[in-house]
């Protein structure tokens, strides 16, 4: 899923890894049934498609009931011809930190594959891997969770320039990234017309970005945090990733407009 994750988070800079104090969470942004979603687009072209669901699971972590966060990203039938995207994502986490017990990956892309997983013991701040077990720095999550724990932030004192970071660990390393709050803006989608709030994560350049690439994440103003649209700007032009349809929002979507 590399079409849709690695632009949204898997490429975000990567800082020092230390314990850190997650931001306050207080919104019930989504909820079991929820479904967003999205098509990515290369210029003018679409060229995958990235579906996010929120379920049900019958998995037990010590006693504790979970839900279960599915991503599954894809490219389209054109593009099937030149590079094959199947890759899908899943956490489970608290119902009430959000915090993920265990997060597993099934990637296919092209003749690649990949099937990992990771096991968090929040008692000891470590991860058991298919690789080992390695320490992590206290409240690190992973990368569909720290996805989905952003969205239930406090941003109601939030002010043009004020940042927050999240941990994650992935492909058998933690990372940090830094996100800068930039304001409101109305924007447009397939979905509709919403008040969002406009976000900028940071970048680390390299075969993907440009030294001056910049990231930007529209969410919803409204107590759903629906991420509305990501685009990125690459080495040549830029990659946008739309939401096109949404259902199962746990709150009424007040940022629609029309």
């Amino acid at each position: 899923m590399k079409i849709l994750f690695s632009f949204l988070i898997a490429l975000i800079s990567i800082s020092k890894l230390s314990a850190q104090q997650l931001p306050e969470i207080i919104s019930n942004a989504f909820g079991i049934g929820e479904e967003l979603n999205y098509k990515v687009k290369y210029g003018f072209i679409t060229c995958g498609s990235a579906v996010l669901k929120v379920t049900d699971t019958n998995k037990k972590f010590g006693n504790k009931s979970a839900l279960q966060l599915t991503a599954n990203g894809r490219t389209a039938g054109s593009f099937d011809v030149f590079y094959k995207v199947r890759n899908r994502y899943d956490s489970y986490i608290s119902q009430a930190t959000l915090k993920p017990y265990l997060f597993t990956e099934n990637i296919k892309e092209n003749n690649y594959r990949r099937n990992a997983y990771v096991n968090f013991d929040r008692e000891k701040n470590s991860v058991s891997t298919n690789k080992g077990v390695y320490d992590v720095p206290q409240n690190t999550l992973d990368i569909i969770s720290a996805f989905y724990f952003a969205r239930c932030i406090d941003f109601k004192d939030f002010r043009q320039g004020k940042k927050f970071d999240l941990s994650y660990y992935m492909e058998d390393k933690v990372h940090s990234m830094t996100v800068e709050y930039i304001g409101k803006e109305k924007i447009k989608t397939d979905a509709g017309t919403f008040e969002a709030l406009k976000f900028s994560p940071s970048l680390v350049e390299g075969r993907v970005f440009k030294e001056d690439s910049k990231m930007f994440l529209w969410v919803s103003n409204d107590l759903n945090r629906i991420p509305l649209r990501v685009q990125v700007e690459i080495l040549v032009g830029s990659i946008v990733i739309e939401l096109t349809d949404y259902k199962g929002l746990t709150n009424q979507s007040t940022a629609l407009l029309r």
